[in-house]
């Protein structure tokens, strides 16, 4: 009967919430106005409503309950609680047809096209029109069935002392690189390890951004004056810090709120001597007051956020394909108003976290185009979906 109620508490979300606000603050207000639920009971409802929504467009024919009955289907390997909620049929299909391991998805697909013959998975993300040249829409498009994991990225000088702490804790990880771990998503990590100090939480593809840092093989070490110009929270300074040393770091953002949380972030990572201010980067006049020269500017550009959907999957169901021109046009002002501010000789990355062509490759061409004095170098796609991390692009130029 608990788990019923958990079914029922997620369907009386589901059909609340009309997009808009994330997907978090939503169940935040839920459970604000529902007390009764303690942390296990929050903790499952919300995984069921993030379950639906991994389905995206591909049930939205369907009627709630069916949806979510499909989704709990298709996206746990085991029935486990949710036995009561299912036909014997159903049950009997999450194994293989042998019955000696649990069924894989297609598996799983074969049954369902007895049952909904209508049904199609690969509507699940329902812009695949707009995608980057890349990605490999079906692998994509299944991805969003598995939440993605979460990684740390290991700060200099820091592995020892991560590994021993992570061991003692008993918390089980994977080792990538020398540098990343990969840890179950909703590992608990605050009272274990030395976050920003010791260890980085950002997502693998993002930490594969230093990559891009490694092809500036100009940089001069007297100058190394780098400016992130949509800093966001931090993550790319901290590790433009780690990669290239001493530099003389500027990070700006347009909320005043968000330089504040990257304030006490840079501290928790030792970091001083930098400077940061507030400005709205479409304002080129407002702009003009605060920048300065420098030898390397990391635009981290606002973009749809579509290669990390995996993590906020109500995007899949909500999603309104006019933002992909919006903010195609915004990233364009902005690199059009910050590309001046690169010093002879340097260097000019942008980045996104997103699989759409328009905010990738478009936007490459769109530099060459306007911008001929800056040669590209290298620019790549992150298929972080083949390893349950994010998706990310990045493209670095030189100013000739």
């Amino acid at each position: 009967m608990r788990y019923q109620s958990y079914f029922n508490s997620a369907l009386t979300i589901i059909n609340a919430y009309k997009g808009g606000a994330p997907l978090v603050h939503h169940l935040k207000q839920y459970f604000a106005a529902h007390k009764k639920h303690g942390s296990t009971d929050r903790r499952t409802i919300a995984h069921l409503c993030y379950t639906y929504y991994r389905l995206g467009a591909s049930i939205k024919e369907f009627d709630t309950d069916k949806g979510l009955q499909l989704a709990i289907f298709l996206c746990e390997a085991k029935p486990g609680n949710w036995v009561l909620l299912f036909e014997p049929s159903w049950l009997a299909a999450w194994n293989a047809p042998d019955g000696s391991s649990v069924a894989t998805l297609d598996q799983k697909l074969d049954f369902i096209k007895g049952v909904y013959p209508g049904y199609n998975l690969a509507s699940i993300f329902s812009f695949a029109a707009h995608l980057s040249a890349g990605v490999d829409a079906p692998a994509f498009n299944r991805s969003h069935l598995t939440q993605p994991d979460l990684f740390i990225r290991i700060r200099p000088k820091q592995e020892a002392a991560v590994m021993g702490k992570l061991n003692k804790a008993q918390i089980a990880f994977e080792k990538i690189s020398d540098n990343c771990y990969r840890l179950p998503s909703g590992t608990k990590l605050d009272e274990v390890l030395l976050i920003n100090k010791e260890a980085v939480i950002q997502d693998y593809s993002s930490q594969q951004i230093g990559s891009m840092y490694a092809l500036a093989s100009a940089f001069a070490d007297s100058k190394k004056r780098i400016w992130d110009c949509c800093a966001a929270s931090g993550g790319k300074s901290i590790l433009a810090v780690d990669t290239f040393g001493q530099i003389k770091l500027t990070a700006s953002d347009m909320r005043a709120t968000i330089l504040r949380n990257l304030q006490t972030r840079f501290a928790a990572a030792g970091m001083s001597g930098y400077q940061s201010f507030a400005v709205d980067l479409t304002s080129a006049h407002d702009l003009s007051n605060f920048a300065k020269l420098a030898d390397f500017i990391i635009c981290d550009a606002p973009c749809t956020g579509s290669g990390t959907w995996g993590r906020t999957p109500e995007h899949l169901a909500f999603f309104d394909e006019a933002a992909i021109d919006n903010f195609r046009q915004l990233q364009q002002t902005i690199i059009t108003n910050t590309i001046p501010y690169v010093a002879v000789n340097g260097y000019f990355l942008y980045s996104t976290c997103s699989v759409f062509a328009a905010e990738n490759e478009g936007q490459v061409k769109f530099m060459e185009t306007n911008f001929p004095e800056f040669k590209l170098l290298h620019q790549q796609l992150f298929t972080g979906y083949a390893g349950k991390a994010d998706t990310m692009f990045a493209a670095l130029f030189q100013k000739k």
